[in-house]
């Protein structure tokens, strides 16, 4: 079993109600293109110097696209996780 991904914000654009682009900080697991994330959210895209990639591991940053209910609670600071893998 993985540990769970882990998104550290730095900084929060809102796109409406239900979508963000944030620049974040993988501090745990490996978060993947789609991956549900507490609050509701999902993460819709990674951007790593102006390439779409699927993957972010520690300790990288890159450009996200997440979505859902819990965009609107995203802080700088605020960490965000996935459950583990296989649970």
């Amino acid at each position: 079993m993985n540990s769970a991904a882990r998104l550290q914000i730095h900084s929060v654009e809102h796109e409406g109600l239900d979508r963000a682009v944030c620049v974040v900080r993988c501090v745990g697991g490996t978060a993947r293109v789609g991956q549900e994330y507490a609050g509701p959210m999902t993460l819709d895209s990674i951007v790593r110097y102006g390439r779409e990639v699927e993957v972010l591991d520690p300790p990288h940053s890159a450009k996200v696209r997440l979505s859902g209910a819990g965009v609107r609670a995203l802080e700088r600071g605020a960490v965000v996780t996935a459950p583990r893998s296989g649970e």
